[in-house]
């Protein structure tokens, strides 16, 4: 090559200036001199013959080059670190898979069961990260993924695990002290929290066991799962949850489940990873693992 990149070491100057968008501040940080990261910066910007910073009123900011430069090379300098925390972690046995998982159900059924996994498979470590959503894996960085719908998700294989049963749950105080719960228009009278991400919910509950005169979709609206779950927990009204994710709720007592059924729906949780994954070996043992756990 008749030119060289950077060096690490000025490439690691230049990322933690633009997070500080201090000179001084990203020294103490590198237990450098401030003078010496102001020489890294401008020996780049030389040599890159572009100018990532300016100073304005005494104020640091990045140029629009410099803002698309660093979002590259920090996602350069985190793919680094963990290929070297795979590294060390493993001695080059085993490796690392990256899983994201909605949070309640990460919470509530997948990390009470990974002491099996890893006692079965000492070799592979599982970095879980939360994603609530949906998500592409071009623009993310993981293996594999929990996701919660309908299987229409493009581009990935998925397999079903579970979650498709649904049932009513609240507290017991909210029980004792709200009108007698029914299946039937006494229904009217109580509070129906609400999913945003799932606003049909309910209304399709209330057709399946064929009760009118109930709105559907009034009530407190809460973004995620896990919300509406600590909602019900508080009293706050009845909602409508996997039961898969209530179990242990249910079980110690801080929910019921009043009406004593379930409801299926087509939204189940599924794993999903990128076709490209599916030869990988550490992915094939995890998926057979969860299969199995969702199966007992």
């Amino acid at each position: 090559m008749s030119w060289q990149l950077p060096s690490l070491s000025a490439l690691r100057v230049f990322e933690a200036a633009t997070r500080h968008l201090s000179f001084t501040r990203a020294a103490t940080e590198l237990n450098l001199t401030q003078s010496a990261v102001s020489r890294q910066i401008r020996q780049m910007e030389n040599y890159l013959g572009v100018l990532l910073f300016q100073r304005v009123n005494k104020t640091l900011i990045l140029t629009e080059a410099g803002r698309s430069y660093v979002a590259d090379i920090r996602a350069c300098l985190d793919q680094m670190s963990a290929a070297t925390v795979n590294l060390l972690a493993n001695k080059g046995r085993g490796g690392l898979l990256n899983l994201a998982s909605p949070p309640a159900f990460c919470s509530k059924w997948l990390i009470p069961r990974l002491d099996r996994f890893s006692s079965q498979h000492p070799g592979i470590m599982l970095n879980i990260s939360t994603r609530a959503k949906p998500f592409d894996f071009n623009a993310e960085r993981f293996d594999m993924a929990i996701h919660y719908g309908r299987n229409d998700w493009p581009d990935v294989i998925a397999d079903r695990l579970l979650g498709e049963e649904l049932v009513v749950v609240c507290s017991r105080e909210y029980a004792k002290k709200n009108p007698p719960l029914t299946v039937g228009p006494d229904l009217q009278h109580h509070v129906l929290l609400q999913q945003t991400t799932r606003y049909n919910r309910w209304s399709d509950w209330l057709r399946f066991h064929g009760v009118p005169g109930v709105n559907a979709w009034a009530g407190p609206r809460f973004e995620h799962v896990y919300m509406v779950m600590q909602a019900a927990v508080a009293g706050l009204g009845l909602a409508l949850l996997p039961r898969v994710l209530v179990v242990d709720e249910v079980a110690l007592g801080r929910l019921v489940n009043p009406f004593g059924d379930t409801f299926v729906v087509e939204d189940a949780y599924f794993l999903v990873y990128p076709a490209a994954k599916k030869s990988d070996p550490k992915l094939e043992i995890f998926r057979e693992w969860v299969l199995n756990e969702a199966a007992e």
